[in-house]
C-alpha cells in the first residue's frame, strides 16, 4: 500500500467489514466474503481518498449530527406548513453565503449536507466563490444558520482551534 498509514487500513478494514456484519448477519459461511469485500473496499477507499494529515474531533461532528437531526425535523415541519397553508408567505429566492471552508472534500460535504436541508439547495456558486443557495424562504436567517454549521463542519474536520 505503499506508504498509507497503517493506523488509516485497519479503521476503514474494520468499519467496512462492520458494516458488512451489519447488512449481511453474522454466519460465518459469510465470512470469507464479508473479509473479501472489506479488502476490496478498503483498498479502493485508500487510492480514492487517501488519509489526510488532519485530526477529527468527535464531540464536534455528534453536535453537527444533532442539529443536523433537528434542523431537518423543523424544517421539514416548517416546509410542510409553508405547502399546507396557502396564507403562509413563501418569499423563494437566492442567498449568497460567503463559505469559509477549503475547496474540494469540505466544501463539498458542506453544499450536500445543506442541500439535505428542507427549504435549502445549493445552487452554484458565484464569480467569488461563494455557495448560492436557492430557499424557500429568504426572509429566514439562512445565512446565520449556514454559518452555525460551517463553523461545526470546521470544528468537526479540525480545520480550527475552537472545540467548544
Amino acid at each position: 500500500m505503499g506508504n498509507i498509514p497503517v493506523r488509516a487500513a485497519m479503521t476503514r478494514g474494520a468499519i467496512y467489514l462492520g458494516f458488512w456484519l451489519l447488512l449481511a448477519g453474522t454466519d460465518l459461511a459469510d465470512l470469507p466474503t464479508g473479509l473479501a469485500a472489506a479488502v476490496a473496499a478498503t483498498w479502493t477507499s485508500l487510492r480514492l481518498l487517501p488519509p489526510g494529515s488532519g485530526r477529527f474531533r468527535y464531540a464536534a461532528l455528534a453536535r453537527l449530527a444533532l442539529r443536523f437531526g433537528q434542523e431537518s425535523i423543523m424544517g421539514g415541519v416548517n416546509v410542510a406548513r409553508l405547502a399546507l397553508n396557502p396564507r403562509l408567505p413563501l418569499r423563494t429566492g437566492f442567498v449568497v453565503y460567503p463559505v469559509c471552508l477549503p475547496t474540494g472534500m469540505p466544501r463539498n460535504i458542506f453544499g450536500a449536507m445543506t442541500s439535505s436541508m428542507p427549504g435549502t439547495l445549493t445552487a452554484g456558486t458565484d464569480a467569488n466563490g461563494a455557495l448560492i443557495y436557492h430557499c424557500l424562504n429568504v426572509d429566514e436567517s439562512v445565512a446565520a444558520q449556514l454559518s452555525i454549521d460551517e463553523g461545526l463542519l470546521l470544528q468537526g474536520i479540525g480545520e480550527t482551534d475552537d472545540d467548544a
